[in-house]
């Protein structure tokens, strides 16, 4: 039996505007970093603001749901 496909409210290299500001400073460095980790398949990158590892929003749509843990690329929120 195949598993329905959960539609996404956007694309995933297109972060909600609560969890990512297009003032943020880091905003530009941030989307490449998401998007080569998302080109190189990997599950996430390094944050250039903070150092800590941040999931891509193709990692957190494979988990299937939303984790509630306000994650920037949650391909889950509307």
């Amino acid at each position: 039996m195949n598993k329905p496909i959960r539609r996404l409210p956007r694309p995933l290299n297109v972060p909600h505007e609560s969890r990512l500001a297009e003032s943020n400073p880091h905003r530009t460095e941030i989307l490449q970093r998401h998007e080569i980790a998302m080109a190189l398949d990997k599950p996430g990158y390094t944050d250039p603001e903070t150092g800590y590892f941040v999931f891509t929003a193709k990692q957190l749509a494979a988990e299937g749901v939303c984790c509630a843990n306000i994650c920037r690329h949650c391909p889950f929120k509307r």
